[in-house]
């Protein structure tokens, strides 16, 4: 798992290089050239990623039957690959991560299980728009329990985002989504848990994560699903979906960490908040409410730019560092 696994370690990309003459010569570090193959994989990979809405109503079966199935196959595949590619090694991930790394799998689980619940009870356009405040919640979890400051702009965009979140919520109430409007914040808060969990344990792997959270969100499903009732058709999308799209995209946005970023990645990640419910409304004809288009345009754009100040903040201090580095 070598070069996937350091790209998933949340862990600040090294700096190679040696000095000649007084200056500092990069290695693979900073190029642009890598930027821009980190960009294109985590932009393919969220693309992939914006179907999964489409997917889990193009399977006509319940959120349980489709957590079920597509939890194993997710794991399934996620396994084989780790099993191909360190068949001797694989297992030991689980057992240097111990209970942090169940912990982690468990929240994500949970986060997955709630996505279908939410996507089968309200429009799709509500759904990815609350799910896309997971990063504030992020930001409020790591300052409530690990103590670290939440910049300024942060907290106005979270006060906006709060005001976006319930435009949509009103546009629930009248559709009768409410519901998928409070699974989906839930998933949100999950997400934003485990973001914080993450962080405090920067040095577990993510693939072997998210191959048990397939497996722990299945368990959950087990007993409320129906997996004989799929139809043919359900069999073959969820098979889609859960051998190939889901793993794909995760691998895909993961190994682009290591290349960009994590303002960056978040704001590549905007893309599926924007096609999600694009895809749907092409191929279902669904059309989301007003005060949804209202919301969503708020929390879209709020994180556009909240992402974009982040992104130059953090270009500014690696350029200060870099050149404190050369003035040595």
């Amino acid at each position: 798992m070598g070069s996937l696994d350091a790209a998933l370690s949340d862990r600040p990309p090294v700096v190679r290089g040696r000095r000649r003459s007084g200056r500092l010569i990069l290695g693979r570090m900073s190029s642009s050239e890598q930027h821009l193959k980190g960009t294109a994989i985590v932009a393919i990979g969220v693309v992939v990623l914006s179907f999964d809405a489409l997917f889990v109503r193009l399977s006509e079966t319940t959120a349980w039957n489709v957590v079920f199935w597509r939890g194993w196959m997710t794991a399934g595949a996620l396994l084989a690959y780790m099993v191909v590619r360190s068949p001797r090694k694989w297992f030991e991930s689980y057992r240097e991560g111990g209970w942090p790394l169940v912990v982690a799998a468990a929240m994500m689980g949970v986060g997955l299980l709630l996505f279908p619940l939410s996507v089968t009870h309200t429009v799709v356009a509500n759904t990815v728009v609350i799910l896309a405040t997971a990063p504030f919640f992020a930001a409020v979890f790591t300052w409530m329990f690990l103590g670290e400051v939440v910049p300024g702009r942060t907290w106005a965009a979270i006060g906006v985002v709060v005001v976006g979140t319930a435009a949509v919520f009103w546009g629930g109430l009248s559709a009768g989504g409410t519901s998928g409007d409070l699974f989906a914040l839930a998933a949100a808060v999950s997400f934003g848990a485990n973001m914080t969990w993450l962080r405090l344990h920067r040095h577990l792997p993510r693939i072997p994560i998210v191959c048990l959270c397939g497996l722990i969100s299945a368990c959950i499903a087990a007993p409320m699903a129906a997996p004989a009732e799929l139809t043919g058709s359900g069999v073959m999308v969820l098979s889609v979906s859960g051998f190939v799209q889901m793993p794909l995209a995760m691998v895909l946005v993961t190994i682009g960490t290591r290349y960009l970023p994590a303002a960056e990645v978040s704001l590549l990640l905007l893309i599926e908040t924007v096609l999600g419910p694009v895809w749907v409304g092409i191929v279902l004809g669904e059309v989301p409410s007003t005060a949804t288009y209202v919301g969503g345009t708020v929390v879209v754009a709020t994180l556009v730019v909240h992402s974009w100040i982040g992104l130059r903040a953090a270009r500014r201090a690696r350029t200060t560092t870099l050149t404190a580095a050369l003035d040595k």
